[in-house]
């Protein structure tokens, strides 16, 4: 299971960064998300996965660490927003200046 775990997270993380390397802005959003939701399966990984395992302490029970399930909680929340965000901020771009590259530059300055 841990490893199953560890190939998405490296898996989403490597898709989330190429995909922010590129020069148009849509990519450059879906990228953001990608290594959100990396941080995020990082984040409820490190609580140590058990199953059946309540998330309460009990005397003498095997819990599941609640902390990390609040951060992923709360990161999912802020990352819908931050996306949001970004998505107006892109197509402001686009309606003002016509074009959607990252760094602005026009095409005959392109190689």
């Amino acid at each position: 299971m841990e490893l199953l775990v560890a190939m998405a997270i490296g898996l989403l993380t490597a898709c989330g960064i190429y995909l922010v390397l590129r020069e148009r802005t849509f990519p450059v959003i879906l990228g953001l998300s990608l290594l959100s939701y990396a941080v995020n399966l990082f984040l409820f990984a490190s609580g140590r996965l058990r199953m059946d395992a309540p998330p309460l302490i009990r005397a003498g029970a095997i819990y599941t660490d609640p902390l990390p399930q609040a951060l992923v909680l709360t990161a999912i929340v802020i990352g819908f927003g931050m996306t949001a965000y970004l998505a107006m901020l892109a197509l402001r771009a686009l309606s003002e200046s016509g074009d959607d590259h990252v760094d602005a530059r026009d095409e005959e300055d392109r190689p």
